[in-house]
């Protein structure tokens, strides 16, 4: 398995082997856990026959942290992400903020964020020209040098759209989960999750250079490939992922969306003996019982885990069902 990360266990859960020392290191008071940095992720949907698909990307195996799992497009807040120029349509930034639980200008920030990184990962902007109106097609050349220049930090989200003569679209967000990465974990990120319709006229493209792949998949079938050991994940893809199968329609996610609980999810860890007990409040299928014979001791799964499939060597590899791939990109793995 890519990069030593354990996951020798009926479903697909991503659980790095480094855990258990860090988190008894943590307990002893000889780890002082680093400060999570702000980060936005972005659930696409569209509707299929057969209900929503969500556009999911898998990191590449060589990736130091979750290599080999499927996620959705997003990453970290840009410190210019909070610029007050920028264009803006939709719920104000103190409804965000309070929708949030953070201040104006980190809900600004964390918005932007979302919109930002799906547009670099994925090709698709929710943004227009007015408060009502969105872009549509984004893949030609002049679209993907600005994509360029944002990864490359080159250029700011607020003077893309002013470039453009565009707003931000906030309304076509809904805030759908916050989760923070264990104290025990040394790359850590405080992660707001969205929802989004595909817009109209758009398409989805791999155009991260930390995907090796992208599907459309319906959120049901995504869980049963992680339930079957086949899909790599982590506890909020899969979380988000059960979720969104709950939904009968995009536009049914979105509406959904405000009613949903933003507390925080921040896994636990306790000793219990010589044995650590690892789980997430409100999310008992991840609870884990790590022995301590080993620093790479197989955890094993809670009674309760909805799986008996027998467990994948390499769920990284293992084929996906998509419900279609990802509209092709000349050069990028379909």
């Amino acid at each position: 398995m890519a990069n030593g990360q354990a996951n020798e266990q009926a479903n697909g859960q991503w659980y790095p082997p480094e855990w258990p020392d860090r988190i008894r290191a943590l307990a002893a008071g000889t780890l002082t856990p680093v400060a999570p940095k702000r980060a936005a992720t972005v659930m696409l949907l569209k509707d299929t026959a057969t209900g929503p698909a969500v556009h999911m990307l898998r990191r590449r195996t060589s990736m130091a942290f979750a290599g080999g799992a499927y996620a959705y497009p997003g990453g970290g807040v840009d410190p210019r992400d909070d610029d007050r120029d920028v264009g803006w349509a939709g719920p104000a930034r103190a409804w965000w903020a309070d929708r949030l639980g953070v201040d104006e200008a980190g809900a600004q920030a964390i918005v932007c964020a979302a919109v930002r990184e799906t547009f670099e990962e994925a090709g698709v902007l929710l943004a227009g020209p007015t408060g009502d109106s969105v872009v549509g097609d984004t893949t030609g050349a002049d679209w993907e040098a600005d994509r360029a220049a944002l990864v490359a930090r080159e250029l700011s989200f607020a003077e893309f759209l002013d470039r453009r003569g565009l707003v931000l679209r906030s309304d076509l967000l809904g805030a759908w989960a916050r989760w923070i990465t264990p104290e025990f974990e040394s790359r850590r990120y405080d992660t707001w999750f969205f929802v989004a319709a595909l817009p109209e006229g758009q398409r989805t493209r791999n155009a991260s250079t930390e995907a090796d792949r992208t599907v459309w998949i319906t959120p049901a079938d995504a869980a049963a490939g992680y339930d079957r050991g086949e899909l790599l994940m982590m506890p909020p893809t899969i979380a988000t992922l059960r979720g969104l199968a709950e939904c009968a329609t995009a536009a049914g996610a979105l509406a959904s969306a405000p009613g949903r609980d933003m507390t925080p999810v921040l896994a636990r860890a306790r000793l219990d003996g010589e044995e650590i007990v690892l789980s997430w409040p409100g999310h008992d299928e991840f609870t884990k019982h790590v022995p301590h014979t080993a620093s790479n001791a197989t955890p094993s799964t809670a009674p309760h885990t909805a799986s008996n499939a027998t467990p994948s060597t390499a769920p990284h590899t293992a084929p996906v069902s998509p419900v279609t791939p990802s509209d092709p990109t000349p050069g990028a793995p379909a």
